[in-house]
């Protein structure tokens, strides 16, 4: 049973049964003899349908609830360092599951995934902690419809649902917010950008792809630029791509807001790949960090596929003593499985590889041992040596 293995997932097909059991409550759960296993909170409409949230207990969740909040900003204080801007509850690896929380400087951006997560009592919880904790100028949530609709829970529009923003001294939305990570400046807005906005938890990987890069830098998928600014003090030569264009227009304001010059362009990260390698083209340093291939594990082999060209095209237009920062944020893909991507690549074009950081997520999405789901990032950095 997944519980006895220290999970806090059970699926709807091992459940014995639920009857009468209201959407979002919390419930005792009994295994098939009746001992009592802890308390979950159910839904009525995910595959997940219950998420353990105490192996006791649990007679007063909004205590629960409020120490819980508590807890993750503690951990946060702890390892946290050079950055306004980090993930302060993540889900399950916070033992909060289906609620995210990000920091942006003085505002909060919150998402919730589960029908418990949802109920009006929760929500005021969740919303007077951190506002009592960290007295925040304003909280933003940050919906996904696909997400309300596979729960089960009706409609509602992403929005500010405490404060009323103040423009940042380069924004122009009263959701936008300017924070800084590893020294450099960028640019945020609440309800705009892929998921609840800058890829906070790249933040370390960052820093360190800055302290190998040199030369011509090519940072491919460069969304608003993580990468790619990290890069430029260290850097010739710094090119970002990436397919979207209001991502672009994102990066070269960020790029302007710290002063720094950078060729953005905007092309599919395969096709330029492909016609680069075949010009003859050769960079320095060259940052691979693609979106998600593998949706689930139906696609995997496809994905594979994917990872392996990418990483097979940057390797043939690295220079000798060049250096490949790859990364992969599917879970699906396991940190030894993408490393023999990179290791099949390498073979394939006739390179060696010496792996000098074989990286995750930064500290603020922590991995909780038990739960293989919270880990998902690789980052690998390399030296190529001939």
């Amino acid at each position: 049973m997944r519980l006895q293995d220290g999970h806090v997932w059970v699926y709807r097909s091992d459940i014995v049964s639920a009857n009468g059991v209201p959407p979002g409550a919390a419930v005792g759960v009994t295994d098939e003899r009746g001992k009592f296993l802890g308390t979950a909170l159910y839904s009525s409409a995910s595959q997940i349908a219950i998420r353990m949230i105490s192996p006791h207990a649990v007679n007063d969740l909004p205590r629960l609830l409020r120490e819980r909040i508590q807890a993750a900003i503690t951990y946060r204080e702890r390892v946290v360092r050079d950055t306004d801007a980090y993930r302060l509850v993540f889900s399950e690896a916070d033992f909060l599951p289906g609620l995210i929380v990000d920091r942006y400087n003085d505002l909060l951006s919150l998402q919730v995934l589960t029908q418990a997560m949802d109920a009006e009592s929760v929500r005021q919880v969740i919303v007077s902690e951190l506002s009592q904790q960290l007295k925040p100028a304003a909280i933003a949530e940050r919906v996904d419809p696909r997400i309300r609709e596979l729960e089960q829970l009706p409609a509602r529009p992403s929005g500010l649902i405490q404060g009323e923003g103040e423009s940042s001294e380069v924004g122009s939305k009263k959701t936008g917010r300017v924070f800084a990570m590893n020294g450099v400046r960028f640019r945020y807005e609440a309800l705009a950008g892929q998921k609840t906005g800058a890829f906070l938890d790249q933040r370390e990987n960052y820093a360190a792809a800055a302290r190998y890069a040199y030369g011509e830098a090519l940072d491919v998928f460069c969304y608003q630029g993580g990468f790619a600014l990290h890069l430029a003090p260290s850097c010739a030569k710094v090119t970002g791509v990436d397919s979207s264009r209001p991502a672009l227009e994102v990066a070269d304001r960020n790029a302007t807001l710290n002063s720094r010059e950078i060729d953005w362009v905007e092309a599919n990260a395969f096709d330029l790949l492909r016609d680069y390698a075949d010009a003859g083209r050769r960079y320095d340093t060259i940052v691979l960090d693609p979106p998600a291939f593998a949706k689930n594990k139906s696609n995997l082999e496809t994905a594979l596929r994917g990872y392996k060209e990418l990483n097979l095209r940057a390797l043939k237009m690295l220079r000798p003593g060049g250096i490949l920062i790859t990364c992969c944020c599917s879970y699906h893909v396991s940190p030894a499985q993408y490393l023999d991507v990179v290791r099949v690549s390498a073979l394939d074009v006739h390179r060696n590889l010496r792996i000098v950081e074989n990286r995750g997520q930064a500290k603020d999405h922590p991995m909780l041992l038990n739960v293989p789901e919270t880990e998902y990032l690789k980052c690998v950095i390399a030296f190529v040596s001939n």
